[in-house]
């Protein structure tokens, strides 16, 4: 099991490097939704549900503001045959906070004017999110040369034949590189779209909405897009999900790769083998990734110590909750918390 760490002490860096992070502008809850013609329904659907405004009454603060934003006057075929009518123009996306660029089939396939709208947009500060192939649209633009970005690991490859300039990553669900984020394919979208949340309104809200959608709450950028088979249903009786639902009520408490294999009857090695298989990832980084998520709630909802947050979310020390914190969030626990602040005072 050496490559499993059994505490959370281990020097590795914990998910991916940080991007070139900037915050979201004041105007970031203000969102344009872009469409054309050969639009994918789902994602639109999945854009249009996590950021229209319904969820202000539901969740009790207030939401987004969304516009979905054609390039001309007319219909929009989708890639499914119906029409819609998009009742707004580009203007909107030169004004909005942040744009959500959808996929079109073909990839790529949109109007001049959406990647000049784009630059345009990220050259006064907006926040650029692709889902799918949007991101095609995102490279004509020539924003994402120089970064990390990923598509439909399906396109991936034509992505960077397209923009060899643009690190394509084929193994992710989203990359975040701050100011330009990008995503797989289909229900990444989903991924994508809550981590703009958690991003805006903090890993409670996030949660919450998570819960209305019937969707896990989070699942990791750096998850692979493919696995082999999903987790069990938390409900089931198997003793590998057994396992896990303990897992997420015992969080601060110590517990190693080994323990969790004996609770679900398995040696570690097969444990980590069928855990990767469900998860796309380790037992080590998805434990640390739980965590990370719990010390986000408490410093959300609670006044509570840093020290009392480190016990309560398994990292027993301030240095090391701070430590792990930083890597995964890219800033302190007390920044985070201020910072937070700062976002529900305004």
């Amino acid at each position: 099991m050496r490559n499993y760490p059994a505490n959370l002490d281990d020097p590795r860096p914990a998910g991916p490097a940080p991007g070139r992070a900037r915050r979201p502008g004041p105007d970031a809850r203000t969102v344009a939704i872009i469409v054309s013609d050969g639009v994918s329904g789902f994602e639109l659907g999945v854009a249009c549900e996590v950021f229209g405004d319904s969820w202000s009454a539901i969740l009790g603060l207030p939401w987004y503001r969304s516009f979905v934003c054609a390039a001309a006057p007319g219909p929009v075929t989708a890639d499914s045959g119906f029409q819609l009518l998009a009742p707004h123009g580009l203007e909107r996306v030169r004004s909005a906070g942040t744009v959500v660029m959808l996929p079109v089939e073909p990839p790529g396939q949109v109007p001049d004017a959406i990647p000049e709208a784009l630059r345009q947009a990220h050259a006064r500060g907006s926040r650029i999110v692709s889902l799918c192939t949007g991101a095609f649209a995102v490279a004509a633009a020539g924003l994402l040369d120089g970064r990390r970005a990923t598509t439909h690991w399906t396109e991936c490859a034509e992505l960077a034949r397209r923009y060899p300039r643009v690190s394509v990553d084929p193994g992710v669900l989203f990359v975040d590189e701050g100011d330009m984020l990008t995503s797989a394919g289909s229900a990444a979208g989903i991924d994508l779209c809550l981590h703009v949340v958690r991003q805006d309104y903090g890993s409670e809200i996030a949660t919450q909405l998570a819960r209305q959608l019937v969707v896990p709450p989070q699942r990791d950028g750096g998850q692979a897009q493919y696995i082999d088979a999903p987790l069990p249903d938390p409900g089931s009786s198997s003793l590998f999900a057994d396992t896990l639902c303990w897992l997420q009520e015992h969080l601060g408490e110590p517990v190693t790769v080994e323990d969790l294999a004996a609770r679900s009857a398995m040696s570690p090695r097969t444990f980590a083998r069928r855990f990767a298989a469900s998860t796309g990832t380790t037992p080590y980084q998805w434990l640390l990734r739980q965590r990370i998520q719990l010390a986000q709630r408490l410093l959300e909802t609670t006044s509570l110590p840093i020290d009392s947050v480190a016990q309560k979310s398994g990292f027993s020390t301030a240095a090391n909750l701070r430590k792990h914190f930083s890597r995964a969030v890219h800033t302190s626990p007390q920044a985070y918390r201020r910072a937070f602040a700062d976002r529900r005072a305004s």
